[in-house]
């Protein structure tokens, strides 16, 4: 798992709860309710929830290839050279697929995560698609890595969109300073339609081992290029 940041699971159920919090959210979704279901003036119903999208829509996807196959073995040989450990158990629902792969070889420590996810129709999202739940998803992570919370634990990210890759992409850098060890962590974000492909590429610049094996230095156009050439084969992965 990378260093200071949430799991996409626990990321999501956030944005979710921001729904619901505050009275005055609530007295919001109590006000529209009346509105549609009242009428402003006494008069017949509003009846704007009707042009809420349900389904999917023509070309969405329910389910997502499996992250650790979409990666092939010459990309992982050629950007996490050497013995690679794989986190158990890889995640993979159909919806969502999650794979995690591990290089501990000192001076050398990478971690190469890829996460997919096919959202579904949100009613609580924009016009209800699940296009237009993917693509809101993924603004708000743009939004956390441009401007983390205090308490995020994450430094402010060099963000850059990425042109001509799915229905949208950007790519995020950040490094971590936490005392005598220092990580940098590429991150690249692609939508295509209703999902959302997140790879992420870390290495320790500085640190060492129980043994006092010295790590890093980490190259960041490595990192950038290995995340970006993941994203690039795992999208093509979705778009068949």
């Amino acid at each position: 798992r990378r260093r200071g940041e949430e799991t996409p699971k626990n990321a999501r159920k956030s944005k979710r709860r921001l729904y619901m919090i505050g009275g005055g959210v609530v007295a919001v979704i109590i006000a529209v309710s009346v509105y549609f279901f009242v009428g402003d003036s006494g008069g017949a119903a509003n009846t704007g929830l009707q042009n809420l999208i349900t389904t999917f829509l023509p070309g969405e996807l329910q389910q997502v290839p499996n992250a650790c196959t979409s990666v092939p073995s010459a990309t992982l040989g050629k950007y996490l050279p050497g013995q690679l450990k794989m986190a158990e158990p890889p995640l993979n629902s159909g919806a969502q697929s999650e794979c995690t792969w591990t290089l501990d070889n000192a001076p050398t420590y990478r971690v190469l995560e890829v996460n997919l996810t096919a959202y579904a129709p949100d009613a609580l999202v924009g016009n209800g698609s699940a296009t237009f739940a993917a693509t809101f998803a993924m603004s708000e992570d743009e939004t956390a890595k441009q401007d983390p919370g205090s308490k995020s634990g994450q430094p402010k990210a060099v963000v850059a969109d990425i042109n001509d890759l799915g229905s949208s992409a950007f790519s995020s850098y950040q490094v971590f300073n936490q005392g005598s060890t220092v990580t940098d962590m590429a991150t690249v974000y692609v939508r295509y339609r209703n999902v959302v492909v997140q790879v992420v590429e870390n290495g320790l610049d500085k640190g060492t081992n129980t043994s006092g094996k010295a790590y890093g230095p980490v190259s960041r156009s490595e990192l950038q290029q290995g995340a970006l050439t993941v994203a690039k084969q795992v999208t093509a992965a979705v778009t068949g």
